[in-house]
């Protein structure tokens, strides 16, 4: 049993993450930039360290920072959340060097599916579908090669890469040969790889990803699956579970693969398996994120099952012993950004008003509240407005009902909260016809 788990992380994770562990009678402590110290996660927990300025490879992606505020407060876990360092094998291999629990993957596990190209080998020996492409890592003839055998358009990834970047499309080989380097150099400086791979690019899928939680014993269990195709430059908006584009049939066919991935690379704690599916039906293999998801919450109102307490129950050795999984109805989630709605362009401020809708099934996981600051330093996310319904017809009224209430308003502050009312509205969203490239076609 844990005695104190230090928060590695800011924001509304963290304090989702605080939450969790009070519930389970852990302490916690928090860790904070300057421009954090007035944050709710530093406020619920029961202690809490500076770590540094604002600049986040400063304070939150600074190592030893982080190590330092575990060795003062004698925490005994260490809960990481979702970006920043939460799938940096060095960190874990630190963490764990230190008698320290990393609650998450090992980081063998982190190095495996870290690598992009290695993940797909190991998904295409155990069955999963890949998007034809490139077989591991290409130098530009090589890429030219491919291209001309599978067709245009082509997408060059980061092997490396993950969180919508490394991502560069190409649609002819003169296009090839301007964005090869640019996207080489791209992929060294973001993730300090250079290696890039090239696939086939899909026009117009969805995005699925499913949910697993797995322990030390080798027990995995699959949480459903979510559809996270409303986008905009690769950066997820509106997630739901489960989705309309996926039978039982494939379900159960996917989810025994996943299990079979999972087991295949050692995997440990609460992580998802990403898939594109074509126009025709055809599902493919992206990649793995070895972390809690920012979309959980839409898994834990389908499932009744809270992941981010199974995150820390597995890394304490408790067994999981979910056979079968009992799905409920419909739930979406919308993120509600410090953004124009229109221009989709940064915007922070402070919080002058702040009114947080409720009702029968709706969920916010914010960390605001009035008088609070919005930093421009970090990821502007302010609020997850999650919201549950028997059908998914109820869970789309039931969200633009909670849309109308939620109000955020202040100096200086705009959110997306009018864009999602347009999404929800759309028939293509309400008939479950939207894709990746959605977003796009909507504000034209």
């Amino acid at each position: 049993m844990f005695k104190k788990v230090l928060i590695a992380n800011r924001g509304e994770i963290a304090v989702r993450a605080i939450r969790a562990c009070r519930e389970l009678g852990i302490k916690t402590v928090a860790v904070y930039s300057e421009a954090d110290r007035d944050s709710l996660h530093v406020r619920l927990a029961d202690e809490a360290v500076c770590i540094g300025p604002a600049d986040p490879k400063k304070s939150y992606l600074d190592i030893p920072a982080i190590m330092s505020a575990v060795e003062v407060t004698k925490a005994d876990a260490v809960y990481p959340g979702y970006g920043f360092l939460a799938e940096n094998p060095k960190f874990a291999e630190i963490v764990q060097k230190s008698r320290v629990r990393f609650i998450g993957p090992s980081p063998e596990t982190l190095e495996i599916i870290g690598d992009k190209i290695r993940a797909k080998e190991i998904a295409r020996r155990v069955g999963l579908p890949l998007v034809p492409g490139s077989n591991g890592a290409v130098s530009l003839d090589t890429a030219m090669e491919t291209a001309r055998r599978i067709g245009y358009p082509v997408v060059l990834k980061a092997s490396a890469g993950g969180g919508g970047r490394g991502i560069r499309i190409v649609m002819n080989e003169k296009e090839l040969r301007e964005k090869f380097p640019v996207a080489v150099q791209e992929a060294e400086a973001y993730f300090g790889d250079g290696r890039v791979y090239l696939e086939k690019f899909i026009i117009n899928p969805k995005h699925i990803e499913f949910q697993v939680l797995a322990d030390s014993k080798g027990n995995v269990v699959v949480l459903g699956e979510r559809e996270c195709s409303i986008q905009r430059r690769h950066q997820k908006l509106i997630e739901e579970a489960p989705s309309l584009s996926v039978s039982e049939k494939k379900r159960k066919e996917l989810s025994e693969a996943v299990v079979e991935f999972c087991r295949e690379i050692g995997y440990e704690g609460a992580g998802t398996v990403e898939f594109l599916l074509d126009e025709d039906g055809n599902f493919y293999f992206m990649e793995m994120n070895g972390r809690i998801q920012v979309e959980h919450p839409v898994t834990e109102m389908v499932t009744g099952m809270d992941i981010v307490k199974w995150q820390i129950k597995v890394a304490m050795g408790r067994k999981i012993r979910v056979k079968k999984v009992a799905f409920r109805g419909y739930a979406i989630e919308m993120r509600i950004n410090a953004e124009d709605p229109d221009t989709f362009l940064p915007s922070p401020g402070k919080v002058e008003e702040l009114i947080i809708p409720g009702g029968m099934g709706v969920r916010v996981d914010t960390h605001l509240y009035p008088g609070y600051r919005v930093p421009p330093h970090y990821d502007s996310l302010l609020a997850k407005l999650i919201v549950w319904g028997e059908t998914r017809e109820e869970a789309i009224k039931r969200g633009l009902r909670a849309l109308s209430e939620f109000t955020i308003s202040g100096e200086g502050l705009r959110t997306n909260i009018e864009f999602h009312r347009r999404v929800l509205r759309t028939k293509e969203f309400k008939e479950g016809r939207h894709h990746i490239g959605f977003v796009e076609e909507m504000m034209v």
